[in-house]
């Protein structure tokens, strides 16, 4: 299939077309602010940071199962955890060193702490309200998946997450994607782990049902006393999220954000249509829109079609 003027405006002016027969139809109603309601059987992931010692194996099993770049130093390299680092995209997954402010009596409290981070995979994701095509959605097994052929790189994603996660392939003009952890969303779909928990060899993280792993979480609280903070975090922060943590330190004091309750979307979310429930789009801007979305679409599907073919015959580097 090749792209030629023709398709382009053929496209573009069928979208401009669009966009003048809707410019009078109301914008949606404001929702009443709610979190939307999650099923009771979603899988989620429950880190105790405690148990970890900064092996990196979990950064190598994602590296591997993902076919991402090979780092600058291997993952046996330690050095790498004197220096924060946050994902990119070519590590979906890392893990930093943290020392304690305020060393305990106990032996275990005089070590540092090692965190993992990822995609928090957020209960109400504000990349996915923030997301202008739906290129990002929120799954039924907790998942918040990418979809590489309905994104256009406007990188609102990126604006959007209140825990800076979505990175994006500047390297790439041309076709660029949006990177981030995907929860090994097709493996725990079809009743695998994601290689990050399955390959743990302190048993770190625990995979399982959400409802579950709050359960756990509370009870190691309470038969463990002294040893965790009174707080698991990512039960509330920003409507909830999938991955949740212990630790003894807190949250704030080893790389987490202080974040409120209440979801980004629930916050902006009325403002948003307020502002466009009476305003009639520009069709210009319409077809310069659709142009674009059509070409990047093309293009994306493209490379995408080729990287699935490299990855099924093993030849992506």
């Amino acid at each position: 299939m090749e792209l030629n003027r023709r398709q382009f405006f053929r496209v573009s002016g069928s979208l401009a077309l669009a966009g003048a027969a809707c410019k009078d139809k109301p914008a949606a109603a404001a929702s009443d602010g709610k979190i939307p309601e999650r099923p009771d059987d979603e899988w989620g992931c429950l880190v105790d940071t405690t148990l970890c010692v900064g092996c990196r194996k979990c950064e190598e099993a994602c590296n591997q199962r993902h076919r991402l770049p090979a780092p600058e130093e291997s993952f046996e390299e330690m050095t790498v955890l004197e220096n924060e680092r946050r994902m990119d995209e070519t590590s979906y997954t890392v893990v930093n060193k943290y020392y304690p402010k305020n060393i305990g009596t106990l032996t275990w409290r005089q070590r540092p702490t090692f965190v993992k981070f990822q995609c928090m995979n957020c209960n109400d994701p504000s990349c996915e309200s923030a997301c202008i095509v739906g290129a990002l959605t929120k799954e039924d097994n907790g998942a918040v998946v990418y979809d590489v052929k309905k994104c256009i790189g406007c990188r609102y994603c990126m604006v959007a997450c209140p825990f800076q996660v979505p990175a994006y392939e500047y390297h790439d003009p041309i076709t660029p994607h949006v990177r981030k952890c995907t929860f090994c969303y097709s493996y725990i779909k079809d009743g695998g782990l994601p290689a990050c928990a399955q390959v743990c060899p302190r048993e770190v993280m625990t995979f399982g049902k959400k409802k579950d792993l709050l359960d756990l979480a509370r009870w190691k609280q309470k038969n463990n006393p002294g040893k965790y903070v009174d707080h698991i975090y990512g039960e509330k922060e920003v409507g909830g999220t999938s991955w949740l943590y212990l630790a003894a330190e807190p949250f704030e004091t080893i790389g987490f954000p202080k974040l409120g309750v209440k979801a980004p979307p629930r916050l902006t979310e009325s403002i948003q249509h307020s502002l466009f429930q009476y305003f009639a789009a520009p069709i210009g801007l319409y077809a310069i829109l659709g142009g674009i979305m059509w070409v990047t679409g093309f293009l994306k599907a493209t490379r995408h079609q080729t990287e699935k073919d490299e990855n099924e015959k093993g030849t992506r580097p």
